[in-house]
């Protein structure tokens, strides 16, 4: 009997093992076979971009800025000095676009004056892109706009709406500012909007006022944007229909955004603010590239984990290591071939010795560079639309090839860094309203530069 009570016991022993056993499997198959089914993220696409070109009425040389400057009576010779000494180290040409307020006798930055230059740039690089790609405006989803300095009511983004009838239902979206970095982090929060938005388009629109903020007093640290900023915009659509995969021009890899404006040196180096007079200003410190430095670097740090091939990860991960434990050797930092990993590098436009600083830092060779440097000579420092003149520059030049990979950079006060990378569905060819169509045979041009960082200065406050 307890023989037979041992073996029962046994069989229901075995029957609830069995039983536990098939359960956990049928889970750990249910498992799989989710993971295996789970959507994946969807596609971003870019449809297409304009870049806004004013008309060469505005266009003026850097002698005639000056002339008109010192003939203002707003500015000390000291000021005048400081200024053609940035012109000479800027390496900006003598082709760049004023805003038409300041192309007058007497001056007058008033609101009316603002807002026709927002909506000359604006309405602008959107009709154009419109045009271009036969979207209709009722088909737009999501629009987000981004302007840096110039903050209105009702907003740039209702101003479109109004302009074009955007439909009622529209994800609206006004960024204001967060600095020459807001374009591509405009990209960002359109790319995480059309993760939860089926079948849409999203409008991003980047652009600049220069009219009410041009600085007329005598702080040389906030004087140096007046040399720097010119009129300039973007209009970008994006699309999460597969349909539209065959036609569009872009897929969107990776977004990666750094923000540093927990630190007080980030957050001070570009601030808008007053000078002792009570006049406006933005002010940008001596230490803009200390902080630049450290928010490119924590950025880049994390978008090389995503687009760097392992064998590069391994050296640069053997190099910081042999760092650590041999502190006192005399071993260079490891930069790690970035070449391999894009095919375009674009980084934001903020001057000469920002885009040195960055050809070093990351070890791209001048060719690398020729968007860039052509960029800021012949549109200047458009601020955050500036990647998008670059992409058109490497449009025109035919350089964009099918499964090239884009890297677009951009930063600015706060401090902040965003990079965005695109891999193209074909090759880009001839675009009849691209900014450089006209010109692009003249290019690249030699430009002779005076050496030697800009003459960055603390606030005289």
């Amino acid at each position: 009997m307890p023989i037979n009570n041992f073996t029962l016991n046994n069989s229901i022993f075995d029957f609830e093992a069995k039983l536990m056993l098939s359960t956990l499997l049928i889970i750990c198959l249910l498992l799989s076979g989710i993971y295996m089914i789970k959507p994946t993220s969807t596609r971003v696409y870019l449809v297409d971009f304009a870049c806004y070109k004013p008309p060469d009425t505005q266009k003026r040389t850097r002698e005639w800025m000056i002339n008109k400057a010192q003939h203002s009576g707003y500015f000390s010779e000291n000021i005048m000095e400081f200024m053609k000494k940035v012109f000479g180290k800027s390496g900006i040409g003598d082709s760049t676009y004023l805003s038409e307020v300041y192309l007058k006798q007497i001056a007058n930055p008033c609101i009316d004056e603002s807002r026709r230059e927002m909506e000359m740039s604006v309405f602008g690089s959107v009709d154009m892109l419109l045009a271009k790609t036969g979207v209709r405006c009722e088909d737009i989803g999501i629009l987000i706009v981004n302007c840096c300095i110039y903050n209105t009511m009702p907003s740039l983004s209702s101003m479109i709406v109004n302009k074009y009838k955007l439909k009622d239902c529209i994800l609206s979206y006004n960024l204001v500012g967060m600095g020459c970095s807001a374009g591509l982090m405009a990209i960002g929060l359109a790319q995480q909007l059309l993760q939860v938005h089926d079948d849409s388009y999203a409008l991003v629109v980047s652009a600049e006022s220069i009219t009410e903020n041009c600085y007329l007093g005598d702080d040389r640290s906030k004087f140096l944007t007046n040399c720097l900023f010119r009129v300039g915009g973007a209009a970008i659509l994006l699309s999460n229909r597969p349909s539209d995969r065959r036609t569009c021009k872009y897929e969107l890899l990776h977004t990666v955004h750094t923000n540093e404006a927990h630190s007080d040196l980030s957050y001070n180096c570009i601030i808008q603010e007053e000078d002792t007079a009570g006049i406006v200003g933005i002010t940008v410190t001596r230490n803009l590239f200390k902080a630049a430095s450290s928010v490119v670097t924590s950025n880049v740090s994390a978008l090389s984990n995503l687009i760097l091939p392992i064998p590069e990860k391994l050296k640069y991960l053997a190099n910081n290591i042999g760092l650590k434990l041999r502190p006192t050797a005399n071993m260079l930092p490891y930069v790690p071939n970035y070449n391999i990993a894009v095919d375009h590098f674009l980084p934001h436009v903020g001057g000469k010795p920002v885009l040195d600083e960055l050809q070093k830092t990351l070890g791209f060779d001048e060719s690398a560079m020729e968007s860039s440097r052509m960029t800021l000579y012949r549109f200047g420092n458009t601020s955050s639309s500036s990647v998008w003149y670059e992409l058109a520059y490497a449009e025109a030049k035919g350089r964009v090839k099918k499964g090239n990979r884009v890297w677009q950079m951009a930063f600015g006060s706060g401090f902040k860094c965003s990079s965005v990378v695109w891999r193209a569905l074909r090759d880009v060819g001839y675009d009849e309203v691209n900014p450089w169509t006209a010109e692009i045979d003249d290019f690249p041009v030699h430009v002779d530069y005076d050496d030697g960082p800009l003459p960055f200065f603390e606030s005289s406050k």
